[in-house]
C-alpha cells in the first residue's frame, strides 16, 4: 500500500480527555436567504432540499446583507469592517453563530485561551485586494486611499485571512493557524483541535472552514479544458478530472446520472470542548471527535486519485486503531460530489473495509443542498452527523432518486430520513491529488455501548 496516515488518534490511558462538539454556526445558502442555524440546516438536509438554483443557474452563493453582518457583530470596529471580504464575513457569522449556540460569549472573554483554527482552500476572495495593490499608483493615491489599500491587503492577501480576524473578535491568546487542504481543510483542522484538546494544551477550541468560489472564474476554467479536450482526447485519459463544474443542469451524488458538480460558497463554525469543560459550565454537547486521519494515494499526478480506494482505508484504519472495529460503525457520512471518480474509490473502499456486510451500510452526502463547498466540508459534515446520530435520523442523499449502478452501500435515496439508533460514525473528505480525510465521531455514551 502506498499510503501513508497521519493521523490524530484518540489518546489512550488515564491522562485522555473526551473531546466533544458544544457549538454549531453556519453561513451556508438557503432558500431565498442564508441559513445560519443546526435547526435550519437540519431542515433542509433532512427533506433533501437543494438550495442551488439561483436564476437558472445550479450554483449555491451566500447573499448576505450588510444587516445580517451587522446584526450578528455589532461590535467590530468599522475601520476593518468595511474592508472584509465575503471570506471574512462569512466566517465571523459562522463564528457568532456557534458561539451563540454554545452559549459563549467572545466579548466578555469566553474565548481567551482558545484554539482559533481555520481551514480555507480556494484564493478566489483574496484576488481583488490583491489585484488593487498591483495596480495602485503610489505618485497619484491619496493619503487616505493608500492606507485603506494597506489595511485591506493586510486583511485579506494572506491565506490566514479569516483566522486573523477571528482571533480579533475572540481576543485569544492561544493557538491561532490555517491550514489549506481543499476540501480537506476543515476536517484536517478538527484533528488539529481534538489533539491540542485531549492533551491539555487547551480546553476549547474554534475551527472554521471558508470558501468563496467566483463562478466567472470556474465557468472559463470549465469551458479552456473542453477546449482543450476537443483538439486533444487523450487529455481526459491522462489523469486529469474526469467531471468539471456545471451550470446548467443539477449535482446528482450516488445517482446513475451522476455528471457535474454544482459548487457553493460559505462558512462552517464548530466549538470544540473538553467534556469536563463542557460539564462543568453546563454545555449541550451534541458528540464526541474521536480520532481523525489524513492520507494521501501517493501518486506522482497532482491531479490524479487512485481508484482502488486504499488510501481512504488506511485513513479510516488509522482512525480505529485498535480500540474501535468497523463492525460498529453502520453509517458513513460520504464526500461524494457528483464524480464519477470519488464515487468509485468510496465503493472499493467499503468493499474492502466491509466486506459482504457493506449492503446494510448507509452513506449519504447532503453536497446536494448546499453545493461542493470547498473548506467549510469538513465542519459541515460532522455537524450533519452529530445531528443524524442525536436524532437518530439519517439523511437521504441530496438529488439522489436513482441509485448508480454499482453501488454496494445504501445511499437513501429520496426526500425521507432513514431510522437508525447508531453511535458510532465516520466522515469523509477529500483534496484533489489523492488527499483523503477520515474523522471518527461518537455518540457521548459511545463508549459505554461497544
Amino acid at each position: 500500500m502506498s499510503s501513508r496516515a497521519t493521523a490524530t488518534r484518540a489518546s489512550s490511558g488515564a491522562s485522555a480527555r473526551d473531546v466533544v462538539v458544544t457549538g454549531m454556526g453556519f453561513c451556508l445558502p438557503g432558500d431565498g436567504r442564508p441559513v445560519f442555524t443546526a435547526e435550519e440546516v437540519w431542515d433542509i438536509a433532512s427533506h433533501g432540499r437543494s438550495c442551488l438554483l439561483r436564476d437558472g443557474v445550479y450554483h449555491g452563493p451566500v447573499h448576505l446583507s450588510d444587516a445580517m453582518f451587522e446584526e450578528r457583530l455589532p461590535e467590530f470596529p468599522g475601520v476593518f469592517a468595511r474592508h472584509f471580504t465575503a471570506a471574512h464575513r462569512f466566517g465571523l457569522v459562522s463564528l457568532a453563530e456557534a458561539c451563540v449556540d454554545a452559549e459563549l460569549n467572545p466579548y466578555a472573554g469566553d474565548l481567551t485561551t482558545a484554539a482559533i483554527l481555520a481551514g480555507r482552500g480556494g484564493v478566489d476572495a483574496q484576488v481583488g485586494s490583491y489585484q488593487a495593490v498591483l495596480r495602485a499608483d503610489p505618485e497619484t493615491i491619496s493619503a487616505l486611499e493608500a492606507m485603506d489599500l494597506f489595511i485591506g491587503t493586510e486583511l485579506a492577501v494572506s491565506p490566514s485571512d479569516v483566522a486573523l480576524v477571528q482571533g480579533a473578535v475572540t481576543r485569544s491568546t492561544g493557538p491561532c493557524y490555517t491550514v489549506s487542504c481543499g476540501c480537506a481543510s476543515s476536517a484536517v483542522q478538527l484533528g488539529n483541535a481534538r489533539h491540542m484538546i485531549a492533551d491539555g494544551v487547551v480546553d476549547i477550541a474554534v475551527v472554521t472552514g471558508v470558501d468563496v468560489f467566483n463562478v466567472g472564474l470556474v465557468r472559463n476554467a470549465q469551458r479552456l479544458l473542453r477546449v482543450a479536450q476537443q483538439a486533444n482526447a487523450s487529455i481526459r485519459s491522462a489523469g486529469k478530472p474526469a467531471l468539471l463544474p456545471s451550470f446548467d443542469r443539477l449535482m446528482r451524488p450516488y445517482d446513475r446520472r451522476a455528471d457535474c458538480v454544482n459548487y457553493g460558497e460559505g462558512s462552517v463554525t464548530l466549538i470544540l470542548e473538553s467534556r469536563d469543560h463542557a460539564h462543568r459550565r453546563g454545555a449541550h454537547a451534541y458528540g464526541r471527535i474521536l480520532a481523525q486521519a489524513t492520507t494521501r494515494d501517493g501518486l506522482a499526478n497532482p491531479l490524479a486519485s487512485d481508484e482502488s480506494g486504499m488510501g481512504l482505508v488506511a485513513a479510516v484504519r488509522a482512525c480505529l486503531g485498535d480500540r474501535w472495529s468497523i463492525e460498529q460503525v453502520p453509517y458513513i457520512h460520504g464526500g461524494s460530489d457528483g464524480d464519477a471518480v470519488v464515487t468509485a474509490f468510496e465503493v472499493n473502499a467499503v468493499r474492502h473495509l466491509y466486506g459482504p456486510a457493506a449492503a446494510g451500510l448507509l452513506m449519504t452526502s447532503q453536497e446536494g443542498c448546499f453545493g461542493h463547498n470547498g473548506a467549510p466540508a469538513g465542519c459541515l459534515g460532522v455537524a450533519l452527523t452529530l445531528l443524524m446520530m442525536e436524532r437518530g435520523e439519517v439523511c437521504p442523499t441530496a438529488n439522489c432518486e436513482q441509485p448508480a449502478d454499482g453501488l454496494i452501500f445504501d445511499p437513501v435515496p429520496g426526500v425521507r430520513t432513514r431510522s437508525l439508533d447508531f453511535h458510532y460514525a465516520l466522515n469523509f473528505t477529500y483534496q484533489i491529488g489523492g488527499v483523503k480525510s477520515a474523522v471518527l465521531l461518537g455518540s457521548l455514551d459511545a463508549a459505554q455501548r461497544r
